[in-house]
């Protein structure tokens, strides 16, 4: 049976320490661990989503609509912004720490015997707690990629892609047109496809390789339907969308224009469910008003929280944060992971940032920490208005008196660690 393990900081040790800095995707550690435990993502109705950007917005939409349609939903999402729980929710709560201890506890000498990694166990353990708790219907983000994603085991009743850009290069290729074939990889026989790639040459080639796949049917989202009267502040994103159904006003709690979108991709996906399942649209209203997803443009106070982490996203933040119209000056807390395209996020921002504050978020693994010193090179041979406080917490507490808002933004250990120290629930805003 293995060693006991006695602490939930004993079975969080024993999860990280499968991480070894390298993602090593497929999907026959996995499977062999989930045949061992009985295969419980067989006995899920799931919804799995891909994408760039994009897929934590879609996930929280359908699972709040379905919650509204009333249904028992579950939803797997990574990473967490504060506690590993956030990972596992069964109708909006966390899995119990209680609950992670008994699992790993129990399966240790399995998940060590195949040499699973620290996702591939959290992605067994999530439809194992889904599967026991009875849920109607799990909600399944992909980790990385698609096609050698842990999540890629399931036999999903509908499957969706956000959109392609450029981002974990190492693992997915250099190109927009490599990442999509990574992506299009949940694609399955059978199984709807929505695509929700607004670029026309990408888009295609999404469709094609759910075709290739042998999705049917396959919408493509943009070349069905269209947004417009879109209107963002700092509170909500209000527009029209016009499918073949018809023309619809639609609000979302979720900011930015780029949620539009989001919102789009969501009701496709919705309208491809079984009957069974499927909302009308009463339903569809009531559940987007009541849709949260904490990290992405969370206000509180003045504090704007932003899981922001490539220079796709950070444009996207630059546009909702104009849109906004947040007061000025705006003081940036600003930290990134080395292997991301840091000096085009900051490009992207600087119209926007008044100050940024550059420095390290604690919980950045050390080997993927930026160097301070040349980031702050470059931001004062762009001419922006930038220091280094390597202390996080005095970092915070200079953009707290730099800024009339104050942006935290980087990455998700950025926005978790500010969180935590500024005593922020993820749920607040």
């Amino acid at each position: 049976m293995g060693v006991r393990l006695k602490t939930y900081h004993d079975a969080l040790d024993f999860l990280y320490a499968r991480t070894t800095g390298k993602w090593k995707l497929g999907l026959e550690r996995v499977q062999e661990l989930l045949r061992t435990l009985g295969d419980p993502h067989l006995q899920l109705r799931a919804l799995h989503v891909a994408g760039t950007n994009g897929k934590g917005s879609v996930c929280a939409t359908l699972d709040a609509v379905l919650r509204a349609r009333g249904l028992r939903v579950a939803r797997y999402t990574s990473p967490h912004l504060i506690n590993f729980p956030e990972r596992f929710l069964v109708d909006g709560v966390s899995v119990s720490s209680e609950r992670i201890v008994e699992w790993v506890d129990r399966w240790t000498p399995d998940v060590e015997r195949l040499g699973a990694t620290f996702f591939e166990a959290t992605t067994a353990m999530a439809f194992q707690f889904f599967a026991e708790a009875g849920v109607d219907v799990a909600v399944i983000e992909t980790g990385l990629g698609g096609r050698l994603d842990a999540t890629n085991v399931l036999a999903p009743l509908v499957a969706g892609v956000t959109n392609i850009q450029i981002d974990h290069v190492e693992y997915l290729g250099a190109t927009r047109e490599e990442i999509a074939f990574e992506k299009a990889g949940i694609f399955k026989p059978g199984v709807p496809a929505i695509v929700g790639e607004p670029d026309a040459d990408i888009r295609a080639l999404l469709v094609a390789h759910a075709h290739g796949h042998g999705a049917t049917p396959v919408r493509a989202v943009y070349d069905e339907a269209a947004l417009s009267e879109v209107t963002v502040t700092a509170d909500e994103t209000r527009f029209v969308a016009r499918t073949a159904r018809g023309e619809r006003e639609v609000r979302t709690p979720l900011v930015g224009r780029h949620q539009a979108s989001n919102a789009l991709v969501a009701l496709a996906m919705l309208e491809a469910l079984p009957d069974d399942l499927r909302p009308d649209d009463a339903t569809v209203e009531r559940g987007l008003a009541r849709v949260r997803l904490p990290g992405r443009f969370q206000r509180v106070g003045k504090h704007v929280f932003d899981v922001a982490h490539n220079p796709d996203g950070a444009r996207v933040l630059a546009r909702t944060l104009e849109e906004a119209r947040l007061p000025r000056p705006l003081a940036a807390v600003f930290s990134v992971l080395h292997d991301k395209d840091w000096a085009s996020m900051m490009a992207a921002l600087a119209p926007r940032v008044d100050r940024f504050i550059v420095t390290n978020a604690p919980t950045a693994p050390a080997s993927r920490a930026w160097n301070v010193i040349d980031v702050l090179a470059h931001a004062r041979a762009q001419g922006w208005e930038a220091e280094v406080v390597r202390d996080f917490d005095r970092a915070l507490a200079r953009a707290d008196e730099e800024g009339a808002t104050v942006l935290v933004t980087g990455s998700f250990h950025t926005v978790g660690d500010a969180m935590s120290r500024l005593q922020v629930s993820p749920t607040a805003g």
